[in-house]
Parts: C-alpha cells; sequence; structure tokens
C-alpha cells in the first residue's frame, strides 16, 4: 500500500479527503456528547459522595444512542449521514421534520478533510503524517468543546500528551528530551502564569485544562516551540477579545476560553514554525 501511495500520490490524496471527512462527522459527535458524559458522571459521583440516589438516566456514549434529530427524534440514515453531501442534497434541515440542521456539522467535516488532506501533502506517507493527523483532530475537538462549554477534557489532552511523547520516542518531530522539557515547560508556565494572576486578583485567569493542553503541545513539539506558542495564542487571542468588546459590546469579565488559541497557535507552530521564528528573529535584527 505504501508504495502504491508513493508512485500515486494521488490515491494518498484522495483517501486522506475522504477519510478526513468521516472522521470530520465522528468529531462532531465527541464535541456533542463528551461534555454532555463528562456531565452525568459528576452527577453520578456527586450522589455518590452525598449517599443520594442516582438518578435515573438514558445510557449515553459516543457510540449510543445512534444519531437522531434533536427535534422530532428520528433516527440520522445511513445515507443521510455522509459527511457534507447529505448534508446539501438535505438542504440543511432534518428528512422527517425539517427542522434546520446547524452549518457546524458540515463545516467541522469539511475542515477536519481539508486539514488532513493538507498534512498529506505537506509530508507525504510518513510516520509524521499519522502523528500530525491525530494531532490535529484532537486540536479540533478541544477547539469546539472549549467554545460551547469552557472545558478541555482530561479524556483528550492527556492522552495526547502521552501520544505526543510515544511520537517522539524515535524523534519524529523532536528528540525525546525536548518532548520531555517541552511537556514540563508547557504545563509549568501556565500553572505560575495561573498562580502569579490568582495572587495578584484573587481571580481565576485560566483553567487546568489549558495547562494540560500546551503541556501536550510541548509533548508534541519540543520546549522550543512554547514560547512561539504561547505568543501566537496570547496575541490572536487579545486580537478576539478586543473585538469583542468593541463590536459585541461584550463585557471584560465575562470569561473567554483560551483553548482554542492554544491549539491553533499549536497547529500553526506544527506547520510553520521554523519560518514564522525565522521571520521573526530576522525581523529584530537576529539570526535565527
Amino acid at each position: 500500500m505504501l508504495d502504491v501511495f508513493l508512485e500515486q500520490p494521488g490515491w494518498l490524496a484522495t483517501c486522506l479527503l475522504l477519510f478526513g471527512l468521516v472522521v470530520g462527522s465522528f468529531l462532531n459527535v465527541v464535541v456533542y456528547r463528551l461534555p454532555l458524559m463528562m456531565q452525568a458522571q459528576w452527577r453520578r459521583d456527586c450522589c455518590e459522595l452525598l449517599e443520594q440516589p442516582t438518578p435515573e438516566a438514558p445510557p449515553l456514549s459516543l457510540a449510543v444512542p445512534n444519531s437522531h434529530c434533536p427535534q422530532c427524534k428520528a433516527p440520522v440514515r445511513p445515507w443521510q449521514n455522509i459527511p457534507v453531501v447529505s448534508y446539501l442534497l438535505l438542504g440543511g434541515r432534518c428528512a422527517q421534520c425539517r427542522v434546520r440542521i446547524s452549518p457546524r456539522y458540515p463545516i467541522v467535516e469539511a475542515v477536519t478533510g481539508l486539514t488532513t488532506l493538507w498534512l498529506g501533502l505537506h509530508y507525504g506517507p510518513t510516520l509524521q503524517l499519522a502523528g500530525a493527523v491525530l494531532l490535529t483532530w484532537a486540536l479540533i475537538s478541544l477547539t469546539l468543546i472549549d467554545f460551547d462549554t469552557q472545558l478541555l477534557p482530561d479524556d483528550i489532552t492527556l492522552p495526547l500528551l502521552w501520544l505526543g511523547l510515544a511520537f517522539n520516542l524515535q524523534g519524529t518531530f523532536v528528540p525525546i528530551a525536548d518532548a520531555v522539557l517541552g511537556a514540563m515547560a508547557g504545563y509549568g508556565i501556565l500553572w505560575s502564569v495561573y498562580w502569579l494572576f490568582k495572587l495578584a486578583t484573587g481571580k481565576e485567569g485560566m483553567g487546568y485544562g489549558d495547562f494540560k493542553l500546551l503541556a501536550a503541545l510541548g509533548a508534541w513539539l519540543g520546549w522550543q516551540a512554547i514560547p512561539l506558542v504561547v505568543l501566537l495564542s496570547s496575541l490572536v487571542g487579545a486580537a478576539v477579545g478586543i473585538v469583542l468588546i468593541v463590536v459585541k459590546r461584550r463585557g471584560r469579565d465575562i470569561p473567554m476560553p483560551f483553548g482554542p488559541y492554544l491549539a491553533a497557535a499549536g497547529w500553526l507552530a506544527l506547520i510553520w514554525g521554523e519560518p514564522i521564528l525565522a521571520a521573526w528573529l530576522g525581523a529584530n535584527g537576529l539570526q535565527p
């Protein structure tokens, strides 16, 4: 199979695009259901701690129940669940009750498919491609979950950290020593910022999930990428925050998720980290 992809790169591109679209459909399920699963588990834990009966609830996992319309509960048939295509053929509405379906679903599928394709063109059929694809899918999930709920689930961030260390055991992206230092530095930097801000203001400036996400990015990209990720995410986050305050009259005290900006900065550092760093050093009269 590898020989086929090497001789006919068009097959690799097509397979990656189609596979990315399918994975994007699954990521929609993860983004919607994982926070609900976490909340259900918290309720069970609280009831157990308070020695109260656990409330009855229908089973919920990433596989159960089957996908259905939230309005009329009609099941989504396989031919109605083809990424992007089914949404267009159905006119963006449920096949039964015709309630409008959020366009975010096909957008996530398209973005996942296109980024997977881009990574294939960038890396080719290599171990780096496998790692970059897994990292990208996880970052897409974390971005959307944090936007929706201001949560960065341990179920994703912690396996992502260990997976980054595993890929770098043989130096897939960076030497393993740099990966370990990156994980330590990523967690330690934001942990320090959190406590300094809390001691100075009495408020919590970010969540622990942000520490773990930056630690995971450090495990993938090495300690050298941490300053670039922090800088890029801070600049984008500040710019977006200012726009929201000015345009939407959003209060300054309303919390804003930081995870999406960390995820975007980490992905940019993965693909264009060295050129960005070289350009920044050159602009400041330094040698990369």
